[in-house]
């Protein structure tokens, strides 16, 4: 029923739904059905991110002259409105990427929560202890206009953890919602003036790579967010550099590694070993390199074959329904990506019976693949491959595991299964990761008041948290002398 809610096809600046300047338009398509949702989805230029800096300067005043608490009023009731329009934002996402309602659900609460846990009430510099009749202190100022890029898997969360920081610290923020599932985003953004934020304050934009470059290299823009993937990333920081050397935050790919010792709990630690499950593979803090003991091994793999089972039986449910926890790959051209891995995978490991099949019927579906005994070198043990698809490894000694699981450049999360308390705190202490989840997914990420950023290629800059807060301003000193 596409005509159960209005789709945001338009881009969004000052307040306003608005036309592409030069009248772009392109199509958009469902993961389920393989139906165009939207023909007429409209693509933002250079032209149109140069009015959205317009707006954005006139907005920034404006939200500016409010006050602390008019601010916080306006946040706190922004959270409120992403609640109040759930069944639309569910809806949306389901319709185009297939994303389960169950996941939608947990993505609008993380989201809301980010606004109201933004820390702007504490917000303050240091005083430095007094010499020679002097005041020193410091403050953390905005930047001015900023920009957030945002990724195809979990945009509403991701524009949550990028605007909520940027706005507390009072930026104006100038977001282009990802090009594969931009409608969540659009509506959310549009949500603002209702919550008390002035027009201009946020302006959000669709397009490709040419709104995304106008945006790194513009002049006025004084700050880039980025989430997504490494080679984009570094044509973000390129026209950052070559421009005005604007500040860049990125959150980059992962290739998380999960460590099962033998005095683990086996069923959850097999539960935790199945999130590359989750989203269809499609996230990038999930687990997707498993390290098994080997006395413990055969055990768990029956496990997760037995959960993969489940997920198969569950593949091409109706995503509006509760008992739905599987989604398809969210684009065509996500599938095959998928499915080249998993074929080159088969020379470089032991693919599990069954595993990597495309599903038949309408709908980008592929059968999980569970792959073991990989070559160190192998590129589904190396690469982000961003689908429902395991390389499971066994091993013996402590040292040696550890060594294993750090030998990559992608360093965003890692997670330890144990009872044993020194353990986990000499191994996660060890891990080359920005998140390290003991016992448990924490998917920091997504807590609103826990800081966290990749390590090594997998970003550089922090989300969430306090942290998140000073990483949107610039930090002056001031010496005032008698």
């Amino acid at each position: 029923d596409l005509g159960r809610y209005a789709i945001p096809h338009k881009l969004y600046i000052h307040g306003d739904w608005s036309d592409s300047s030069k009248q772009q338009t392109r199509s958009l398509t469902s993961a389920v059905t393989d139906q165009v949702i939207c023909d007429n989805v409209h693509w933002a230029t250079g032209e149109d991110v140069d009015r959205a800096v317009d707006s954005a300067e006139r907005g920034l005043k404006a939200w500016q002259a409010l006050s602390k608490r008019q601010r916080r009023e306006a946040l706190v009731k922004y959270g409120e409105l992403l609640r109040e329009h759930a069944q639309a934002i569910f809806w949306l996402e389901a319709v185009l990427t297939g994303k389960a309602r169950s996941f939608s659900a947990y993505e609008v609460d993380a989201a809301a929560e980010t606004f109201k846990c933004n820390s702007i009430d504490t917000f303050h510099g240091q005083v430095i202890s007094q010499e020679d009749e002097c005041i020193k202190y410091t403050l953390h100022q905005p930047f001015g206009i900023c920009a957030a890029v945002l990724p195809f898997n979990g945009p509403l969360v991701c524009f949550a953890m990028k605007a909520a920081p940027a706005l507390a610290a009072g930026n104006a923020l100038i977001v282009k919602a990802s090009e594969l599932n931009p409608f969540s985003t659009m509506l959310a953004i549009s949500l603002s003036v209702e919550a008390g934020i002035p027009p201009g304050t946020i302006n959000g934009l669709i397009g490709d790579g040419e709104a995304g470059n106008a945006l790194a290299s513009h002049m006025k823009i004084r700050k880039i967010s980025f989430t997504g993937s490494l080679p984009t990333a570094r044509l973000i920081q390129t026209a950052a550099a070559q421009s005005n050397l604007k500040s860049v935050t990125l959150e980059l790919g992962g290739k998380s590694p999960i460590i099962v010792f033998p005095d683990a709990d086996l069923d959850r630690a097999a539960e935790g070993c199945c999130q590359f499950l989750m989203l269809n593979g499609q996230g990038c803090m999930l687990g997707t390199r498993v390290y098994l003991h080997k006395t413990i091994s055969d055990q768990v793999i029956s496990r997760i074959q037995a959960t993969v089972q489940m997920y198969e039986a569950n593949l091409q449910s109706d995503p509006f329904r509760d008992d739905t926890w599987s989604s398809p790959l969210f684009n065509a051209r996500q599938r095959e990506t998928v499915l080249r891995y998993i074929e080159h995978g088969k020379s470089e490991a032991t693919l599990l019976p069954g595993g990597g099949e495309v599903i038949d019927g309408s709908g980008c579906y592929i059968r999980p693949a569970i792959f073991t005994n990989p070559s160190s070198a192998a590129s589904i043990l190396k690469s982000e491959i961003f689908g429902p698809v395991v390389v499971i490894s066994t091993f013996e000694e402590e040292d040696v595991v550890i060594k294993a699981a750090n030998d990559s450049e992608l360093g965003l999360g890692a997670f330890v299964w144990t009872r044993d308390i020194g353990r986990a705190l000499r191994v996660s202490s060890q891990i080359e990761a920005g998140c390290v989840g003991v016992n448990g997914n924490p998917y920091v990420p997504w807590v609103a008041n826990t800081t966290a950023g990749g390590w090594k290629q997998s970003g550089q800059g922090v989300e969430n948290g306090f942290a998140a807060l000073l990483d949107w301003t610039q930090t002056k000193s001031v010496k005032i002398s008698g």
